[in-house]
């Protein structure tokens, strides 16, 4: 039984983003409908979630003898940037970086173009100071360029490189009211509350089964991935005393340690394990 209830598109993106990427990328539909089943997600839902994502463009079909799909070589950029966020990214900025800053106008008629920057600055972990001024820790700035060049909103964006704030107010106040920080310790609690227990629990086991591991780690890391793009990465003189991400990464570290490996393995024996297809 998987953790949490979570959108079969996501858990499907996790399948391949940390499984499939690494080992050419395909899979067929049948062997996708197996590792769904170990997640409670039925093969219709799963159908439905490959449906949505291939016109997203995500996932293309691709005939290997069966019926199957593999990851559209559009979205790689966008998979080896999540890499850095989810993964690389896991301690607070240093603030002798410097700041990443963007100011952006739209025109009225395409305001469409402003939800969208909205979005994905956000997501980004941009704060927002004040309308249409954006502020986040310098080492989003090369992903923030990126992403904005190929969502084609880069001609309503001005990106700065700031070095330090110089005045007129206290930054750890100020930084409280562009970034909703109870949001996020919400979703660091609600992440630690629902696999502290599972890191505790195979903590002592001295193996763990591929399969069951991937059983956990699948739903994991699809709740997990989302909380570094809420979660703007701040110097810690800037965050609150109480600042729970620590203690939820540190979840996230040892059950990406202990599961990953088996999880990868169990994907491969469910690959190797179907039947022989003809051409």
């Amino acid at each position: 039984m998987s953790d949490s209830p979570l959108r079969p598109s996501s858990l499907i993106n996790t399948v391949y983003g940390a499984f499939l990427r690494g080992i050419g990328g395909w899979i067929s539909i049948a062997d996708l409908i197996t590792l769904m089943s170990e997640l409670d997600v039925e093969s219709q839902a799963v159908r439905s979630a490959i449906s949505r994502l291939k016109k997203k463009g995500v996932l293309e079909p691709e005939r290997r003898g069966a019926t199957g799909y593999r990851l559209s070589p559009a979205v790689h950029p966008v998979f080896d940037a999540g890499d850095r966020r989810i993964f690389a990214s896991l301690e607070p900025a240093d603030l002798a970086d410097g700041w990443a800053l963007a100011v952006f106008s739209v025109p009225e008629s395409e305001r469409s173009h402003r939800y969208q920057l909205r979005t994905r600055l956000t997501w980004l972990g941009f704060g927002n100071i004040a309308s249409g001024v954006w502020l986040a820790p310098g080492r989003v700035l090369e992903d923030a360029r990126a992403v904005l060049v190929r969502l084609g909103l880069s001609e309503y964006v001005h990106l700065f490189a700031a070095a330090d704030y110089a005045a007129f107010s206290d930054l750890p106040g100020a930084v409280s009211s562009w970034w909703d920080f109870p949001a996020i310790q919400g979703q660091y609690a609600e992440f630690t509350g629902a696999y502290a227990p599972v890191a505790a629990r195979l903590a002592g086991q001295r193996d763990t089964d591929p399969a069951e591991a991937f059983r956990h780690y699948v739903p994991m890391l699809t709740a997990w991935r989302r909380l570094p793009y809420l979660d703007p990465g701040l110097p810690a003189e800037l965050l609150p005393a109480d600042w729970n991400a620590i203690g939820a990464r540190q979840v996230f570290q040892q059950l990406h340690e202990v599961l990953a490996g088996p999880s990868l393995r169990h994907v491969q024996n469910v690959i190797a394990a179907a039947p022989p297809t003809t051409p």
